[in-house]
């Protein structure tokens, strides 16, 4: 009596590992779907480590869109790192868009780090891109603020190392500010817009990136500051500057040389005293006439204090009484 029961019981834990490693759900989805995979190769997967789930549906979306991949290639791409729903959708949009789009292709873009399905939906429908305000200068001195739409859809075959959409601003950016600079005044660029746009696509701005520019539509200019007239005035005021440090220089080497010539006169004027004396004791200067010049000098200080305000003239009078 308990043998059939034990059979049963390891029957149905056989039953429940089995339901449990191989998932049965996903091998009916995948043959429902006309989707040919061997139920071993769902438990092959898992112990791989690969989730079932994430090769068959993919898959079944790729047969019903009439795509034909392979399991191998879904679950070495899997493997690899890559996103295999996303590169399956890319083929099913490559396909309705009539491109040519190879699954090596796809893989190899997805794994580059691209967005392949957004590459290939960039490539059908094209994506305008707006530009930041751009500072240009024209000859005249007057700065003028660009804003930009860039159009511009996937190079497929560029994808792959080609540079993105920064560079494709940068390289806008550049050759408006190249543009403006070359314009003798700013009222010429206000008047034809659209002369920026023709020059910058003729420089092949797309070349080495991932894009093709398709057109370049100027959104907006607005007029900014005189440049010019601030640079003349920063130039004048630097000139004022320089004029006043000379100004200045040379105002201390006049008051340095007066210093000089009064030091020589005081030191001439220490010299009369001992020439006075020597020329008393050689005879060559009378008393008489050291005693008028002494009148001489008293009166030339009495002078100079009347002329200075230090004493007044009625004084003066008194002092010689």
């Amino acid at each position: 009596m308990q043998t059939p029961i034990i059979i049963a019981g390891i029957v149905i834990v056989l039953l429940v590992v089995f339901f449990a490693v191989i998932p049965v759900g996903v091998w009916i989805s995948a043959v429902a779907s006309g989707v040919k995979i061997n139920i071993f190769s769902l438990l092959g997967m898992k112990l791989r480590r690969v989730k079932p789930q994430k090769i068959i549906y993919p898959m079944i979306k790729a047969t019903k869109a009439g795509i034909s991949v392979k399991s191998n290639q879904l679950e070495a791409h899997y493997l690899a790192g890559g996103n295999v729903d996303n590169v399956v959708n890319a083929l099913i949009a490559a396909e309705r868009a009539s491109m040519n789009l190879s699954f090596e292709q796809a893989s190899a873009i997805d794994l580059a780090g691209r967005n392949v399905f957004e590459a290939v939906t960039m490539s059908v429908t094209p994506k305008v891109i707006e530009t930041p305000q751009i500072s240009a200068v024209a000859k005249d001195g007057i700065e003028l603020l660009v804003k930009a739409r860039v159009t511009v859809r996937t190079n497929i075959d560029r994808l792959i190392g080609g540079a993105g959409e920064a560079t494709v601003l940068a390289r806008v950016g550049e050759g408006i500010v190249t543009t403006v600079g070359s314009a003798n005044t700013h009222s010429s660029v206000l008047e034809n817009p659209d002369e920026i746009s023709k020059v910058v696509l003729e420089k092949g701005l797309d070349s080495g990136t991932a894009y093709e520019i398709m057109s370049i539509d100027i959104a907006d200019i607005d007029i900014g500051r005189n440049i010019g007239a601030n640079l003349q005035s920063l130039q004048a005021e630097a000139n004022t500057k320089i004029a006043q440090a000379k100004a200045e220089e040379r105002r201390a080497m006049a008051v340095a040389l007066e210093q000089e010539m009064k030091a020589e006169v005081v030191k001439a004027e220490a010299d009369i005293p001992r020439a006075m004396a020597e020329a008393l004791r050689s005879g060559s200067l009378g008393v008489l006439d050291y005693y008028n010049l002494k009148n001489v000098q008293a009166d030339t200080k009495m002078k100079n204090d009347i002329g200075n305000g230090v004493i007044t003239y009625a004084e003066s009078k008194k002092d010689n009484k």
